[in-house]
């Protein structure tokens, strides 16, 4: 491993050492807990796990990783799975909660303890908010949050940076737009708080007034100093956008259908809404997606969110082998 961060690290031994000692074991509860820098290490060494996403490379050998996911997920499910095979490691998943001793009234802590008797790391995804911080007190290996309720999903942020990154060489001076659901959409809050740490020139907050930012997360923005600007209308800034971000409107995660109801379909990125932007803007989107982004976007050089899905597999290893790869030389 060494070898492989000191040629895409470019640096001297002793920065290496430590970046290693300031990843090693460390638990993956929030993106607000990682430098500009941590993240820059993590995007560069991304970079070179491209090359071993599909052909694997032998660095976690032994190492087992736990899948916890008590909520739907394919993506992130799938490319932790994928992550941790590519890099020599295995991984044990108790499946569907059904299927699980979770059926039988087994209760998180000690689903967890189990866990981290069985495994060298824990990725969780729970419904409810502030379960991976739960897990991380309770589990001595490291616990990597795999979204929890609508609070955080911070590798999925790590993954939306650094398609951005990958695509323009750099997040600063960019002007960002944020669509849809950005009041549940746990995804969003996690992007928000790694965009702020980079020098982002403008980010456009576009919404429903019912599904902009929740006030803690507005609170986050206008503190951070970053130039933002909220608007309804999507055609009245696309034309000013790098980076349009989209995400679907969460009917699962409305606590009034009433308001789903009201608020559905409010948005859809159309051939006809993309005729006079820039010709370098990118449009990503995690996935699921629905309505919200017309299926011919997808045949346009705009369309990135299939690319940035792909990319799930190389960000992944490379926070897995930060943080499980043994420190020494």
């Amino acid at each position: 491993m060494m070898i492989i961060l000191m040629k895409c690290l470019k640096r001297p031994t002793q920065y290496y050492m430590r970046v290693l000692s300031t990843w090693h074991g460390r638990d993956v509860i929030t993106i607000l807990d990682f430098s500009r820098e941590d993240l820059e290490t993590l995007f560069t060494l991304a970079r070179e796990m491209e090359r071993y996403a599909k052909s694997g490379i032998d660095i976690l050998k032994g190492k087992i990783v736990a899948l916890a996911f008590f909520e739907p997920s394919t993506r992130t499910r799938l490319s932790f799975a994928v992550a941790a095979l590519r890099l020599g490691g295995k991984v044990i998943d108790f499946g569907s909660v059904e299927a699980s001793s979770i059926a039988k009234g087994e209760n998180l802590a000690d689903t967890i303890r189990m866990l981290d008797a069985y495994s060298n790391a824990i990725v969780i995804r729970h419904y409810i908010d502030g379960a991976a911080k739960f897990a991380a007190e309770i589990a001595e290996v490291p616990v990597i949050n795999a979204g929890d309720g609508s609070q955080n999903h911070p590798t999925q942020a790590m993954i939306d940076l650094y398609t951005i990154w990958r695509e323009f060489e750099t997040i600063d001076g960019l002007s960002i737009g944020l669509l849809g659901d950005l009041k549940y959409a746990r995804t969003i809050t996690s992007l928000i708080q790694g965009l702020v740490k980079f020098k982002v020139s403008k980010l456009y907050l576009i919404s429903p007034l019912q599904l902009k930012p929740r006030d803690e997360v507005m609170q986050f923005i206008g503190g951070s100093g970053i130039n933002y600007y909220h608007t309804s209308d999507l055609s009245e800034v696309i034309n000013d956008l790098d980076v349009l971000y989209v995400v679907r409107i969460q009917k699962e995660r409305f606590p009034d259908p009433l308001e789903y109801e009201r608020v559905k379909g409010s948005y859809k990125v159309s051939l006809e809404i993309l005729k006079k932007v820039k010709k370098k803007l990118i449009i990503l989107h995690p996935l699921p997606r629905v309505d919200e982004i017309d299926l011919e976007v997808d045949n346009t050089e705009f369309a990135k969110y299939f690319k940035q899905a792909s990319y799930g597999v190389p960000v992944r290893m490379a926070l897995l082998t930060l943080i499980l790869k043994d420190s020494e030389i």
